[in-house]
């Protein structure tokens, strides 16, 4: 018998294998199901089937992947899962190996969250420097949110039971729905006509569909654009908003933004007991102090012997009085030392003798500027001779031709070169 035609269980299983994995469609694969017997691996591995109404296939998600997760799996949850469809040799199964897994329904949502908070984010809604101070002590509060409800009445009584001498305006909401968001930016609006000392927005808890409007772009950007600093009151402590982000102040809850909001009555009148006693204390010290201090002066020696401290001034303006006429008299000493210098001088017993010399002196100058005074050479017979009103003194600056000027003791002679020659 021919056993040629007959393939083995491997054989056929890695065919099948070759086939499922160079099928383009089966590499790119997505499923929605839901999850039947879940494991998760101490290796991080999940093991766990995917089913619908009819149908089964088995999954695994590697622990790469399954880090990945912002959720944890569980038998019966409904998901949404993308990987590629393969055979397992030793059972010959196939089965599809998740690289991503989402909550069917909540997981559209949460993209579009992450996404919207990406791009908030980067445009600086969320930023620090933008967020407003929330006052100490407000006498106006608003609140944004469901006339009905637990939200409101845990927000009313919590202000009424600390702080009951602020007013609190409610602005009646749509929270959850399709219309919610633009009621709720509409709300944000109106409260800003109230003068308002700070606005609560919020809900209670939920499921995240019906936290939703709270996610909404054009509630968050009310929120950052509202004049009122804004406290975001959304749901229970785990649950994040878009509006938690871009609210200047987040409360875990309802209750907690009203605790935020204002002071507790009780405590700040124990405040203002301690600062009374400090007050007291303080100034009871400063009394005492100045009552010592006083008492130091009373005591003194200059107070208790005036007159000494007189005494003492007295002697000093003596002191200083003596050394003014010591000084004057110096000065005057001086002067009449130099007064009588000046009258004992030779000068002042004999001027005739100075001006006579001082005429003598006078005179010997004046026969030495005689003596080389240019005109009395000239009268002597000398000449100078002048070309274009320069003095020369040597025939090279001369040539034919030129007119010259000469100067004689009594009168300037004009003529011209005819000829000119060394000697």
């Amino acid at each position: 018998m021919n056993n040629d035609k007959y393939l083995t269980i491997t054989a056929l299983t890695r065919y099948l294998k070759y086939k499922f994995d160079n099928d383009d469609h089966l590499k790119n694969v997505y499923l929605k199901g839901e999850i039947s017997n879940f494991k998760a691996h101490t290796t991080g591995h999940l093991y766990f089937s995917i089913k619908d109404e009819t149908s089964k296939i088995n999954a695994i998600m590697f622990s790469a992947n399954a880090k990945k997760n912002v959720f944890t799996p569980t038998d019966g949850m409904k998901v949404l899962i993308h990987g590629r469809i393969t055979v397992y040799e030793a059972t010959g199964n196939y089965q599809i190996y998740v690289d991503e897994m989402l909550e069917d329904g909540v997981g559209n949502l949460y993209i579009a969250f992450e996404q919207l908070k990406e791009k908030l984010s980067k445009e600086g809604l969320f930023d620090a420097k933008y967020k407003k101070q929330i006052p100490k002590f407000p006498e106006r509060v608003g609140v944004v949110t469901a006339k009905t409800g637990a939200a409101i009445k845990d927000i009313l009584s919590t202000i009424k039971r600390r702080f009951p001498i602020c007013e609190v305006i409610l602005f009646p909401s749509l929270v959850q729905g399709e219309n919610a968001a633009p009621d709720i930016v509409n709300k944000i609006k109106m409260a800003e006509n109230y003068n308002l000392d700070v606005l609560i927005v919020g809900r209670g808890g939920g499921s995240i569909e019906d936290l939703w409007p709270f996610n909404e772009e054009i509630v968050a950007r009310a929120i950052f654009e509202c004049n009122i600093p804004v406290i975001s009151a959304v749901g229970h402590e785990i649950d994040y908003t878009i509006a938690d982000f871009v609210a200047d102040l987040r409360a875990p809850t309802p209750t907690g933004a009203a605790e935020l909001a204002v002071p507790n009555l009780l405590d700040l009148k124990k405040h203002i007991g301690q600062l009374r006693i400090r007050l007291n204390e303080g100034i009871l010290k400063i009394i005492n102090y100045q009552k010592l201090f006083l008492d130091t002066l009373k005591n003194s020696f200059v107070i208790k012997n005036p007159l000494i401290m007189y005494d003492n001034k007295k002697q000093k303006l003596d002191s200083i009085l003596e050394k003014i006429t010591n000084l004057l008299k110096i000065k005057l000493d001086k002067n009449i030392d130099k007064l009588s210098f000046l009258k004992n001088s030779y000068i002042l017993k004999n001027p005739k003798t100075i001006y006579k010399q001082k005429k003598e002196d006078i005179n010997n100058i004046i026969e030495k500027l005689e003596l080389i005074n240019p005109l009395k050479v000239l009268k002597r017979g000398y000449s100078v001779v002048y070309k274009d009103s320069k003095i020369m003194n040597s025939i090279k600056n001369l040539s034919k031709g030129d007119d010259l000027q000469i100067k004689l003791s009594d009168g300037i002679i004009k003529t011209k070169i005819e000829e000119v020659e060394n000697v």
